[in-house]
């Protein structure tokens, strides 16, 4: 018998106090000290042939156009072992490594919970939190589920046959053999599990059951955006009302994705007018307008395109923003070939697609209309003002030599040892390297385990600088000689991360503009950077930002019924703060 759904009187055991106005527990924050690390990667097919500094550009907006040049320019970076320049191009089969000083995003201090683990059958059910991804990805690494499950718990290796989001919570079935993977990966992928979640949206719900059947399209990868398109992919959802909570106007729902599409509930909710209550992507009028998007918005076609701006607290010009790498110098393509008369003649930028808006809609699989390139370019807005504002303020152009690891060396193995695609150091390697790495900083991250879980940013025993100011940034600038003249060049055919090895270009000190700009703007003062890498270090967020009213609450497979508590914030009478 089908499970039944949770009932409309359904209680979360761990509410706590009077219904009425009761206050709950909230997660606290989970915090991993920065940390130095080597990864590999092989050439993807949308990058074959074009510029790295315009891929790592367009695929990345954590940081401004000018610091990724720099980047590049000061040798982190290698194509098959040796150094890329910002105009390397791409080729297939191409290997690219890496060196970053990782700064891993806070991720709430819910833990990941073992709910069931067969041992016979050789298979786990977890109970995810929402804000950790299930993979590495972008700015996260050890706050990921794959490795939680492995440092935390000790599963080595788990297949992953079903996914949630980042902001998602709640149940997972992972195999641990591959065989077991691969069965249960064919019932997914032929729709025979039947999956159950819990969400709270915006508004009155309808109590009788709806079920929305529109299909859905991935247009921006960057940004995670999906919409209703008559070219996606068919998607249908049965939703049913638990209850309405008059007093935050939201409803608490039962969902039943029939159907496995990335945002399916989200973007169906968003479609229906009752978009998830607090869903950063599909339920903010700045982005949407008053109407959040209810009914799918206009597909026609556009070519509109507008360069990024600078979020209002900052004011560039033309020669000093950041987010623009050329400034006129640049020689027209008729000019270099002879040609001689009225505007050929003059020098022309070569721009690139993130300098002019045209990476917007890059990777879509369809030409985007007018109001999903608004959409796109609002949110990118927002997101630079929020929580990566801090790359309109790099200083790093202050005092080079500083973005990789000191006095450190690590080589990259020949191409031949190591299969096609596989990693370019070993576990045991890696693991190695990083102890290398971080001892100079032991003293530092024995200060700063305590606070991992607290945010709490005690000194112990005067342990070494964490955090710099913008003054302290201003005085290295002054007193660091410029890198042409205290190193020697070192050929490109391998990577030596140590400043005292590898030449890094070094430049003026910023315009007054910028650095006038890097001390203004919302709470400038409190602004404080890696004295590593100079990466701005943002305040940390609200746990209650971390997720979403989205949770996995049932499966049901071949191999029995699974579920997990109902989340705390689908109780009656839930509030949070917004």
């Amino acid at each position: 018998m089908d499970p039944s759904p949770v009932p409309e009187t359904s209680q979360n055991a761990q509410a706590s106090g009077d219904q009425s106005g009761a206050k709950w527990l909230r997660p606290g924050l989970k915090k991993i000290p920065p940390y130095w690390y080597p990864y590999t990667t092989m050439a993807k097919g949308r990058w074959l042939g074009r510029e790295i500094l315009e891929v790592v550009s367009t695929e990345f907006r954590d940081r401004s156009m000018e610091f990724y040049r720099y980047a590049l320019e000061s040798g982190v970076t290698t194509i098959n072992g040796k150094v890329a320049k910002p105009d390397t191009i791409i080729r297939n089969g191409d290997r690219i490594e890496n060196i970053s000083h990782r700064h891993e995003p806070p991720v709430t201090s819910t833990p990941v919970r073992i709910v069931h683990h067969d041992k016979e059958r050789d298979f786990i059910v977890i109970d995810k939190p929402g804000s950790i991804p299930v993979h590495a990805a972008g700015r996260y690494f050890r706050n990921s589920l794959v490795e939680i499950l492995k440092n935390d718990f000790g599963f080595e290796k788990v297949y992953t046959v079903n996914r949630l989001d980042r902001l998602t919570s709640g149940l997972m079935i992972l195999p641990l053999n591959a065989a077991l993977a691969n069965t249960l990966t064919q019932e997914f992928v032929n729709g025979r599990v039947r999956k159950e979640y819990i969400a709270r949206c915006k508004g009155k719900f309808p109590e009788e059951e709806v079920v929305c059947e529109e299909p859905l399209l991935t247009v921006d990868r960057q940004m995670g955006l999906n919409i209703v398109h008559p070219e996606g992919k068919h998607a249908k959802t049965i939703f049913k009302r638990i209850r309405y909570d008059e007093n935050t106007d939201t409803s608490v729902l039962h969902c039943r994705p029939l159907t496995g599409r990335s945002h399916q509930i989200r973007v169906h909710l968003q479609y229906l007018g009752h978009p998830i209550a607090n869903d950063p992507i599909y339920s903010d009028p700045r982005i949407w307008g008053e109407n959040l998007g209810k009914g799918g918005i206009d597909i026609t076609p556009s070519e509109e395109r507008s360069a990024p701006q600078a979020p209002s607290q900052f004011q560039f010009d033309a020669a000093s923003n950041p987010e623009s790498l050329h400034k006129g110098t640049d020689v027209h393509p008729l000019q270099a070939e002879g040609g001689s008369d009225g505007e050929s003649d003059k020098p022309r930028p070569k721009l690139l697609p993130r300098e002019t808006g045209h990476d917007i809609g890059m990777g879509s699989p369809v030409p985007l209309s007018a109001e999903a390139v608004g959409i796109i370019t609002r949110l990118r807005n927002m997101k630079d003002e929020a929580e990566d504002w801090g790359r309109w303020r790099d200083v790093v152009f202050r005092a080079k030599g500083k973005l990789t690891p000191h006095g450190v060396s690590i080589p990259l193995p020949p191409q031949n040892k190591r299969k096609r695609g596989g990693p370019a150091f070993s576990t045991a390697e890696i693991t190695e390297m990083q102890g290398e790495l971080s001892g100079a900083q032991a003293t530092n991250d024995a200060g700063l385990a305590d606070a991992a879980t607290t945010g709490s940013m005690e000194p112990v025993d005067e342990p070494p600088k964490t955090q710099i100011t913008l003054e302290d940034v201003a005085k290295l600038s002054i007193t660091t000689p410029p890198i042409s003249e205290t190193t020697t060049p070192q050929a490109e055919s391998s990577i030596s991360p140590s400043p005292s090895a590898t030449p890094i270009p070094h430049y003026a000190a910023p315009d007054p503009v910028i650095t006038e700009a890097a001390s203004s703007g919302p709470g400038s003062e409190d602004m404080q950077y890696c004295p590593e890498c100079f990466v701005p270090l943002h305040p940390d967020p609200k746990p209650e930002s971390l997720y979403i009213f989205l949770h996995a609450l049932r499966y049901t497979t071949s191999l029995g019924t699974f579920e997990t508590d109902m989340p705390e914030w689908a109780s009656e009478g839930w509030e949070w703060e917004r």
